[in-house]
């Protein structure tokens, strides 16, 4: 069986109910906290680490001497991490 919280909301309470909930259920359980900011399931599990792998965001880099300052990357950005303001380009990470 395969249970998801989600919320787009934070202090909802999601990891608090996630990390109940896979108590409850007792051995065999695994969890996976993708909070982005700030995951912290662990601190309520004190689980075991069997392997751990480094993950990385890209961020967009600003080339200044090739841009116009147009606004075509922050129209095409899919997920408008990009803003330009007068004379700066701000890529959100």
């Amino acid at each position: 069986m395969i249970i998801s919280i989600a919320s787009g909301k934070g202090g909802t309470g999601k990891t608090t109910v996630a990390t109940n909930m896979a108590v409850s259920v007792g051995s065999d359980v695994q969890v996976l906290d993708c909070d982005v900011e700030e995951p912290n399931a662990h601190l309520f599990l004190h689980p075991t680490f069997e392997e751990v792998q480094t993950v990385t965001t890209p961020v967009p880099e600003v080339d200044m001497e090739k841009c116009n300052l147009c606004g075509k990357c922050a129209e095409i950005c899919q997920f408008k991490a990009i803003v330009v303001i007068g004379e700066t380009v701000l890529p959100f990470h």
